[in-house]
């Protein structure tokens, strides 16, 4: 199975490159560094510990750990690997001059074994639910542990799992440790092989988020001069179907507060035209964040067409609708909002984050909607009563308070693997 496998990534990986190519057309990142696609490119120092974080979403997610591992081994190179442009993008900012940021390689055979050849780390960490045969295995060739951390598993993904146990085991029983997000996924990944020994509980990373003074306090400085006064929602990292929701909501908000402003944020870059020429086909009064003159003074909407500043306009609002969730891809991270002290709403699809949701929803420190229109009448509600979003802000960040401490399991779980690499 697993020559089959490896055929397969080779014969797929030019139209993988057209993908990134065309990708390219809109955002320009994905034309860079094209070499490490294939596992060439930029080398760091070895004897290094290696993090992956797929995208946006998962390199935030990181950050914490990311930071803890430099405090903890700081003679030790620390390598970012990614796989989109924007989460590079985030990876660079977040990290610049810290840590070597690149793209992880195709699953192929001779892609995976340069690239462990050019960074040889001691042990890697994948963030969330990136299995690998050929990565795994060629780490397990060479003895360098993996940990799967913030790992969760659907029960539909075990069935398709358990059908590629024969592809996997080798790597699942030599290598992989899984430092799981609940008890339920643990359960999950040992039925798809991970041994007992090597699976462990530890919680969520989105808990230990850890926000910078400063970005709140710009959020601040955006909300005093753009929108003195003014009541404002963001509608965090929408998908395609779900930005006509938001707006038929942000319609029934304006019939009670008429000034009120929705700060619109795309989850994907390639989106931010599409979204533009629908703001303008409806006659909204609307701006574009890239364009800085007076961006939201006296607009209805501002379509935030950057990368990195969700979490400032979390700060700098007053209501955060967190998208993903009108539209059945389910839903993104509720935490960054309650992190900033923000009262939170979303839709009905929250499987990517099914615990921290049922966590926020049974404490009170979440509400969720079903459609556009509901989503406007809760914005209406919410707006008309400062109590009830004292109320969500004060439950939420129980909740998030509550369940911190991830990163320090984490580091305990890495440090005798690192340990044992350095001993020998």
């Amino acid at each position: 199975m697993s020559a089959l496998y490896s055929l397969f990534t080779y014969a797929t990986a030019p139209w993988v490159f057209v993908y990134f190519l065309w990708r390219s057309l809109r955002e320009p990142g994905y034309r860079q560094a094209l070499a490490e696609r294939i596992g060439f490119g930029v080398a760091t120092p070895t004897g290094g510990v290696w993090v992956h974080a797929v995208s946006v979403g998962e390199v935030r997610a990181a950050l914490p750990l990311l930071e803890g591992l430099l405090a903890r081994y700081p003679d030790r190179p620390l390598l970012l690997s990614t796989v989109t442009a924007g989460g590079r993008l985030v990876a660079e900012k977040a990290l610049a001059g810290r840590a070597t940021i690149c793209y992880l390689p195709l699953d192929m055979p001779g892609a995976v074994n340069r690239f462990l050849d050019r960074h040889q780390p001691v042990a890697g960490v994948i963030i969330e639910t990136e299995i690998w045969p050929n990565l795994f295995r060629a780490c397990a060739r060479r003895g360098i542990p993996v940990i799967i951390a913030n790992a969760r598993l659907s029960p539909r993904s075990v069935r398709g799992y358990c059908r590629l146990r024969p592809l996997l085991r080798r790597a699942l029983d030599e290598v992989v440790t899984v430092a799981a997000q609940s008890a339920p996924d643990a359960d999950r990944f040992m039925a798809i092989g991970v041994p007992p020994s090597r699976t462990h509980v530890v919680g969520n990373l989105k808990f230990d988020i850890d926000i910078d003074a400063g970005l709140v306090r710009a959020g601040g400085e955006w909300r005093a001069e753009q929108a003195p006064g003014r009541p404002v929602w963001v509608a965090g990292s929408t998908h395609q179907g779900e930005e006509q929701h938001v707006l038929d909501a942000h319609r029934i908000l304006l019939r009670t507060h008429p000034d009120a402003l929705l700060v619109l944020v795309p989850r994907h870059p390639a989106r931010f035209d599409e979204v533009a020429e629908m703001l303008a086909a409806q006659g909204w009064r609307w701006a574009r964040r890239s364009v800085r003159d007076a961006e939201a003074v006296g607009r209805e909407v501002l379509l935030v067409d950057t990368l990195g500043e969700l979490l400032m306009f979390y700060a700098g609002a007053d209501l955060a609708f967190v998208g993903g969730s009108l539209v059945p891809i389910g839903g993104h991270n509720l935490l960054e909002p309650v992190a900033v002290g923000r009262p939170t709403l979303t839709g009905p699809y929250n499987s990517n984050s099914a615990g921290v949701h049922a966590d926020l929803l049974r404490a009170g420190g979440l509400v969720s909607v079903q459609d556009g229109r509901a989503l406007g009448d809760m914005l209406v509600q919410l707006f008309g009563d400062s109590a009830e979003r004292d109320q969500l802000t004060t439950a939420g960040t129980r909740v998030l308070d509550g369940n911190r401490g991830t990163v320090d399991r984490l580091l305990a779980l890495l440090q005798p693997l690192v340990a044992t690499q350095n001993a020998s």
